[in-house]
């Protein structure tokens, strides 16, 4: 049974899991039924935070355009560009024990490609969900689902896993950003052209 998790709650992930090495960290979501001229394509993306909370380079920074990790660490298994049929829209893979020593925290972010110019938003977006799941033998762990708290969010980090006392946690974090990808980046410490 996988632990469900509600908005700001932490849980521990390696601690009751002592052998987890690697986890899939799933996104998933639905559009809603109204027409707005354009697919929606989100696309789901991994920062992986030193200690100030910023990315120490670009690299740093996994998405559709930088799919895998120097390290092997965070590897985003490709864009969906609709977000049709069931299950999993998008996964990226998480190995915990190739994560470089410099990174504490990975923030799982949510984004609607375009938003702006296709004027749309998270209002028009429901069941949206992360889920963690052992790699080793398709446990699902965790499981977040966010709700539907937003309305004109064009960008959502959707949770964390950190790093405390040597242990692997996770945050529901579930909050939103008006500006997409560009405003996260620069949250984060990315520079975007």
């Amino acid at each position: 049974m996988p632990i469900n998790l509600s908005k700001g709650q932490k849980v521990d992930l390696t601690k009751g899991n002592p052998g987890l090495k690697s986890v899939m960290v799933g996104l998933g979501w639905d559009v809603n039924a109204f027409d707005s001229g354009a697919d929606f394509d989100l696309d789901a993306a991994a920062f992986m935070l030193g200690a100030n909370g910023k990315c120490p380079n670009d690299k740093d920074f996994i998405f559709y355009g930088n799919l895998a990790h120097a390290s092997e660490s965070v590897v985003h298994q490709g864009d969906n560009l609709t977000g049709e049929g069931e299950g999993d829209d998008e996964q990226i893979l998480v190995d915990l024990s190739k994560v470089p020593a410099n990174i504490e925290r990975i923030a799982f972010t949510v984004t609607i490609y375009e938003a702006d110019k296709r004027h749309q938003n998270f209002g028009q977006v429901s069941n949206a969900y992360i889920r963690l799941v052992d790699n080793s033998n398709g446990q699902e762990l965790i499981r977040y689902d966010l709700g539907e708290d937003f309305s004109i969010e064009t960008a959502v980090v959707v949770g964390e896993l950190y790093k405390h006392n040597g242990e692997w946690k996770f945050n529901a974090i579930g909050s939103g950003f008006q500006g997409g990808l560009a405003a996260l980046c620069g949250h984060y410490g990315i520079e975007v052209a």
